[in-house]
């Protein structure tokens, strides 16, 4: 197996809300299930019906994650809409040491985050594959948040709010979906991975 020095790629799946970064994730875990595997990351948000821990997140109680924090213990962290979610160094480090490519689905935030750190640190310099996720429209992203069912108004108007703030970002990311079907944004995702090193 390859060490830490290995050519493994980091995929960095981000967009609003709503856009379809699960489904993008699912797909390529599915599609390539020997070349990627999904980065659980940690976040103090209670678990939603039907997650399990260590399989869709990490979940801490938020005073164990400050602690992390106040220990330097993550890559990128960020509260969004009153939690806290964080990709953890340890953990990306021992992946990493695997022959998989690692598949994070984060915020912008934490993209950001991410290649900043890439910036010094040795394990990320050039690892680091971008991809934002664009709906056409907000209306058309409020009918995807809507068709979920788990937001109240409250929670819709700020997921949107933060879509609309996210959306300038997609020019910093290496690549960008326009959301549209579900097959053409799965082939669209395929095309980024196979082109930038995936071993698929």
């Amino acid at each position: 197996m390859p060490t830490e020095s290995g050519d493994n790629i980091i995929l960095i799946i981000s967009g609003p809300a709503g856009s379809g970064k699960s489904t993008l994730c699912d797909h390529l875990t599915s599609a390539f299930p020997d070349s990627i595997e999904r980065f659980v990351t940690t976040t103090t948000r209670p678990p939603r019906p039907g997650e399990k821990d260590g399989v869709d997140y990490h979940f801490l109680a938020r005073d164990v994650f400050m602690e992390r924090i106040r220990e330097d213990g993550f890559y990128e962290w960020a509260e969004v809409h009153g939690n806290l979610y964080g990709t953890e160094r340890a953990r990306v480090r021992e992946r990493l040491r695997g022959f998989k490519d690692l598949l994070l689905n984060i915020d912008v935030q934490g993209a950001e985050a991410f290649r900043r750190a890439a910036e010094t640190d040795p394990l990320l310099r050039g690892r680091l594959v971008t991809v934002f996720v664009k709906p056409r429209t907000i209306g058309d992203l409020r009918e995807r948040l809507l068709r979920r069912g788990s937001e109240d108004d409250t929670s819709l108007a700020r997921r949107l709010q933060t879509a609309i703030e996210e959306i300038p970002e997609a020019d910093k990311f290496n690549h960008t979906i326009v959301s549209g079907s579900k097959a053409d944004d799965a082939s669209a995702i395929e095309a980024v991975y196979k082109a930038r090193g995936g071993k698929a």
